[in-house]
């Protein structure tokens, strides 16, 4: 007797699936929406504060992210796909708003009636709901299976926060209040980092392509980029600088050209230097990617070495290339900030200007970019390298 197929047990286990990776996050979330603090609030930016809690809110705002929270998590315990997935992930989302306007509106409420050096700073239970909530975002996402919708979700997330801000509602937080008096500050050091980082990985790839062409010495290489792997970044760069400053003293003519001891020369030099190692085993593995057959076919049809290189070799290892810039580009834009230290601007800058003034707002004005730029770099890198895998193994 033939009998229908049936879906019921696929989609009980794929639901109880959905509910382990989700439900214990939501637990989460709601213990740090209404046991931890969400504002601190301080009668100056050096002073740790008073924590507030949910319960002293004079808004509904936390309420209403745990009505939203809970009906997304119901969700997601279900098989979401497609537009569901997508829906999902947007109700995460605004929760997040919600939650963002409600700490604004919450720390205008404070501040009002403090003395004009207070300040609201967010809270450890903001930070951790704000992880859960974006890590749910991301589960509703995975389950999508689309990468389209999972950009759209990842364009509504950054952009019902920036309305937010461009509204006015989040100016009478700490971190608002920091950034307004230091926007030209950051957007110089955005740029400068941006510097920093793709100027050492274009100088380290073009090292690790000379390095690569030396056949006979790849041991020798080897071992040097693996060596420079072991050295404190810090040490590495004081290094550079008793170096640099020893070539400008014995070559004055340097200078003229814009090269000195301290600045973004000797971090630039630096950089490069640990970027070296994923970057020539991603050429070598590139280059060892295309299988012999392949090559004898590109022989026996009269190809030069040149012509091997360029149809044959490069094409089939564009993934392996792509995902060991990848690796470096991350690398580097996390390194950058470590230039501050030797004088070379960037990011990092604001970040160890915090940290000499314990102000963790300015911190995270110089760390929360870092951030965005190294996940960006990542999401854009990782989706270029997929298409190439699928493009050439089709």
């Amino acid at each position: 007797m033939r009998t229908k197929p049936t879906l019921a047990i696929p989609l009980r286990t794929f639901s109880f699936r959905h509910a382990m990776a989700g439900l214990p996050v939501a637990g989460l979330l709601l213990a740090a929406l209404h046991g931890l603090p969400l504002l601190n609030l301080a009668a100056n930016r050096l002073l740790p504060g008073d924590p507030v809690y949910a319960s002293a809110f004079v808004n509904p705002s936390i309420g209403i992210v745990s009505i939203l929270s809970i009906a997304a998590s119901g969700f997601l315990v279900r098989t979401q796909r497609g537009i569901g997935g997508l829906l999902t992930s947007i109700l995460f989302l605004a929760a997040w708003s919600v939650l963002l306007l409600g700490l604004g509106a919450q720390a205008a409420h404070l501040v009002t009636s403090q003395p004009p050096a207070a300040s609201a700073s967010l809270g450890s239970g903001f930070w951790i709901a704000s992880v859960s909530l974006l890590v749910l975002t991301g589960i509703s996402i995975g389950h999508t299976h689309r990468r389209c919708l999972g950009a759209i979700a990842a364009m509504c997330g950054l952009g019902l926060p920036m309305a937010a801000w461009h509204s006015g509602g989040l100016n009478h937080l700490s971190l608002a209040v920091e950034y307004a008096g230091r926007q030209a500050a950051l957007h110089d050091a955005v740029v400068e980092h941006l510097l920093l980082s793709g100027g050492a990985v274009c100088l380290a790839l073009f090292a690790a392509i000379l390095l690569s062409l030396w056949r006979s010495g790849q041991s020798i290489v080897g071992l040097l980029v693996s060596g420079v792997q072991v050295i404190p970044a810090v040490a590495l760069l004081g290094g550079l600088v008793a170096l640099v400053s020893g070539l400008v003293r014995a070559v004055p003519a340097l200078r003229d050209h814009g090269i000195s001891a301290l600045g973004p020369c000797p971090a630039v030099i630096g950089i490069a230097a640990y970027l070296l190692l994923p970057l020539w085993r991603g050429i070598g593995a590139a280059l060892r990617s295309a299988d012999p057959a392949s090559i004898d076919v590109a022989e026996a049809l009269g190809l030069t070495k040149f012509q091997i290189l360029r149809d044959v070799r490069l094409p089939l290892g564009a993934s392996v290339l792509v995902g060991s810039l990848r690796v470096a580009v991350v690398q580097s834009l996390g390194l950058a900030t470590l230039g501050a230290i030797i004088g070379a601007g960037g990011l990092g800058r604001l970040v160890f200007d915090g940290m000499a003034q314990f102000a963790s707002d300015l911190i995270l004005i110089g760390a929360i970019p870092i951030i965005v730029m190294s996940l960006a770099a990542e999401w854009v890198l990782s989706a270029i390298e997929a298409r190439c895998r699928l493009r050439w193994r089709a």
